[in-house]
């Protein structure tokens, strides 16, 4: 069964001008199709009396590489250069490279997990991009290319799937939330934090990440009402990108996920999440939006999730290769790559030598991993209890006799 939407099938441009009123467009999708265009069964038969369209889809690069024009979202783009250009396609490719690497370690046995973000490339460095440096991010635990563009060092984004740290960068030196395990509790976070700065009166704006799986959480839910009665600065970026591990988007809505943001009062747009270009201009208009004091937008970029939602899923026993050999088709960054060829912006000569700074990228990664301390064994029982408490000093006390008990005859 595929779970690729009739709108991935033949995507659209969009004109539906800002995102508050593409709904209107596409009517309601809980007719004779679901939200991936795939037939409804007779349980869901009393839905069939309305006809569904087409959701938008705003799109700038066609999957063969080719610009298009989008009267509503150009103007966002319109001044990048051929240097910027090269630069998100840079993004990308040491993003995936980063990624690569991270998921062999785990298979060495380096890293006890890791999220893949294979494939989502575009989604994460075209709205990472869009960001200012006085913008605050809130991540889930894939957003890998929205780390690299505040500045990460990717290193540290391993600590913790190696079990020697917490998180390993200060969130407020890059203005860059620590990973967020929890699905959707993010989205809280994000809304409180963007509440706090309209009542400060900063200029600044707050983007929340999250999966269209996590769109079911009441968090979410919660997250939506506080931003539109508050009219906090902030965007929810979805990243539908059709799996919640193994429950297709089928399963979990019946419209489009970016039409929900209807419901609340606030807009609600979806991009082709595979666009870089598409990506950018989108987030700039919904973070222009919040910094002017027009409260929040939801970003659906449909896009899709290319490896296993984590190391230890194997998405062969709930999807066929010819869904994923259809979105290879749309690969964000040979998209990007046939779009600079085609307009001269890059030669054989940039490519070699970003193949070259990715394998070194590469081994700076599995070296950092290798030398990671080992961390402290007492760190659990620090900080639980502002004054101390006995019952922590007994576990500490039970552990510390166990630590003690693999020690050898010599002490060590």
């Amino acid at each position: 069964m595929t779970v690729e939407s009739s709108a991935a099938r033949k995507p659209r441009r969009s004109a539906a001008g800002k995102a508050g009123t593409t709904g209107s467009k596409t009517g309601t999708t809980a007719g004779t199709t679901g939200a991936t265009g795939t037939k409804r069964t007779t349980r869901t038969t009393r839905s069939t009396a309305k006809k569904s369209t087409d959701p938008e889809l705003v799109q700038l690069l066609t999957p063969e590489g080719k610009r298009v024009q989008n009267a509503e979202y150009d103007a966002y783009v319109a001044g990048i250069t051929p240097d910027e250009l090269r630069g998100l396609y840079r993004d990308m490719v040491l993003t995936r490279r980063f990624d690569a690497e991270a998921t062999a370690l785990q298979r060495q046995g380096e890293l006890g997990l890791w999220a893949s973000l294979l494939g989502q490339e575009a989604a994460q460095i075209g709205s990472g991009r869009a960001t200012r440096e006085d913008d605050y991010v809130f991540p889930t635990y894939r957003e890998h290319g929205v780390a690299w563009c505040r500045g990460v060092d990717p290193t540290n984004l391993l600590g913790m799937f190696r079990g020697v740290n917490n998180g390993g960068w200060d969130p407020n030196g890059n203005n860059f939330h620590l990973y967020t395990i929890v699905i959707g509790s993010q989205t809280l976070h994000a809304t409180g934090y963007a509440m706090g700065v309209a009542k400060d009166g900063a200029d600044s704006a707050v983007i929340a990440y999250f999966g269209d799986g996590a769109s079911s959480q009441g968090d979410v839910a919660e997250s939506f009402t506080f931003a539109a009665v508050y009219n906090a600065p902030v965007v929810f970026f979805c990243q539908n990108n059709q799996w919640a591990i193994s429950e297709p988007t089928e399963r979990q809505t019946r419209v489009p996920l970016y039409q929900r943001a209807q419901g609340y009062g606030f807009p609600g747009v979806r991009v082709d999440g595979n666009d870089v270009l598409a990506c950018l201009a989108v987030t700039k208009w919904a973070l222009e939006r919040a910094r002017n004091g027009e409260g929040p937008t939801l970003v659906e970029a449909f896009t899709y999730r290319m490896g296993a939602h984590t190391t230890s899923d194997d998405p062969t026993r709930y999807r066929g290769d010819e869904e994923r050999l259809a979105w290879e088709a749309k690969d964000p960054i040979l998209r990007l790559r046939r779009y600079l060829e085609a307009s001269d912006h890059a030669d054989e000569g940039f490519f070699a030598e970003l193949e070259a700074e990715s394998e070194t990228l590469g081994k700076r990664v599995r070296e950092a991993v290798r030398a990671m301390p080992d961390p402290d064994h007492f760190a659990i029982f620090e900080n639980v209890y502002a004054d101390g408490h006995a019952l922590v000093d007994e576990e500490r006390a039970q552990f510390a006799a166990y630590q003690a008990s693999f020690a050898d005859e010599g002490g060590h």
